[in-house]
């Protein structure tokens, strides 16, 4: 699994002892992007949709396709421009409004959309991001965790998994469910409270991986 470390991270200098650590950088707030892509291994570009929803503004759209056109390259990857609550319909638009190639590029499937559209993008795109929406809001509850059951459990029915980046979900990593990529904000948030050196902080969290396989909980109801 790979872990994504949000940013920014501050102090500058305990950012650069970070160095070859994999990185999640916002458009949101991109003032890190220079540096970890010189300092790290790889970088996510999200495309801020989480921050303008909890803001209650719109996602600049255009500012980010021009920030990638920019930046865009392998090994990094984006984040598809997605509609927080909108419908699958929303979704498949900002589909065809990107152009970049798909090896550099990630659609998100919310929970609260189906499991069709899941099964859709697994048969167009090798890497799907998760996040939680709607009624699958707060992560780890167990309605939460029934519907990842779900999403996994109709994954699995394939001779091989796409490769599934869960949102804000570094903190599941020890769960059952295999990630193969994952990122969180943990590091840039609360180092500075609990007075841990971010890459201390890092080591910790990076050493944490998912299962090989998929098991079913069978305490959980997935249907």
């Amino acid at each position: 699994m790979i872990h994504y470390h949000g940013t920014p991270i501050t102090p500058r200098h305990k950012l650069l002892e970070m160095q070859g650590r994999h990185f999640c950088v916002s458009f949101a707030d991109p003032r890190d992007l220079e540096t970890v892509l010189q300092i790290g291994q790889s970088v996510m570009m999200d495309n801020g949709a989480f921050t303008a929803f909890t803001k209650g503004k719109p996602m600049n759209k255009a500012g980010f396709l021009a920030w990638c056109e920019e930046y865009l390259m392998a090994p990094h990857w984006a984040v598809i421009p997605d509609v927080i609550g909108g419908s699958e319909e929303d979704q498949k638009m900002s589909l065809k409004e990107w152009h970049f190639p798909n090896y550099l590029s990630a659609p998100v499937w919310h929970l609260n959309l189906s499991i069709d559209y899941l099964l859709f993008l697994a048969d167009n795109y090798e890497r799907i991001c998760l996040g939680s929406a709607g009624e699958f809001w707060q992560l780890g509850t167990r309605k939460w965790e029934q519907r990842m059951d779900q999403a996994f459990d109709a994954l699995s029915k394939r001779r091989h998994l796409p490769w599934i980046h869960g949102m804000r979900m570094l903190a599941q990593a020890d769960k059952r469910w295999p990630l193969a990529s994952a990122d969180s904000s943990n590091v840039a948030r609360n180092h500075n409270t609990l007075k841990v050196e971010p890459e201390v902080m890092a080591q910790r969290i990076d050493a944490v991986q998912t299962p090989r396989r998929f098991i079913p909980n069978p305490q959980m109801e997935v249907f």
